[in-house]
């Protein structure tokens, strides 16, 4: 099995701060309204419980998985793993990543959201790479801009490893 040496990028203090703050903007914008918060399985889970614990508004929270990366490298082909439970249709979504990298996972869940109508969809993300980004993305809310390292941590992995971290490590080297 591969070991990692990491080195810290985010600590857990400042990413809880940071979901904080998202969730107050995301509570602002969509007060009196109910939300339904679709994460993307499986990075985002971590992301999401802190997030919807810190919103002050109702919201529905529901699940969608693809796959996209093997190993650290994104393959560019995303494949639907786990489809979401309700209907989406004439409801406010907000659709949660862990993190944005080349775009392609979170274009082809648009395209596939958008068939079913809902009322609003906006895209919030814990982290985003711009430098890696090959399709154009509003997010609406972005949590932390990196460059194009991995990471891992906070529901981010390495081959189904190291998602408990409670921040965001930076891989330095794969042995």
């Amino acid at each position: 099995m591969d070991r990692l040496n990491m080195e810290p990028l985010i600590s857990a203090a400042r990413v809880q701060t940071r979901v904080e703050e998202l969730a107050k903007q995301i509570s602002k914008d969509f007060a009196g309204q109910t939300l339904c918060v679709v994460g993307v399985l499986k990075g985002s889970f971590i992301f999401v419980a802190d997030l919807i614990r810190s919103l002050d508004i109702d919201c529905q929270v529901e699940f969608i998985g693809v796959s996209s990366y093997v190993g650290m490298q994104s393959t560019g082909h995303v494949r639907l793993t786990y489809d979401l439970s309700v209907d989406i249709e004439d409801k406010n979504v907000l659709l949660v990543e862990d993190i944005i990298d080349t775009g392609t996972t979170v274009d082809y869940m648009l395209k596939t959201f958008a068939v079913r109508k809902p009322r609003m969809l906006k895209i919030c993300c814990l982290l985003s790479k711009p430098s890696s980004h090959q399709v154009e993305l509003a997010i609406d809310y972005a949590g932390f801009e990196i460059g194009p390292e991995f990471v891992v941590g906070y529901g981010l992995d390495y081959n189904g490893l190291y998602r408990n971290l409670p921040g965001i490590m930076r891989v330095t080297e794969v042995r």
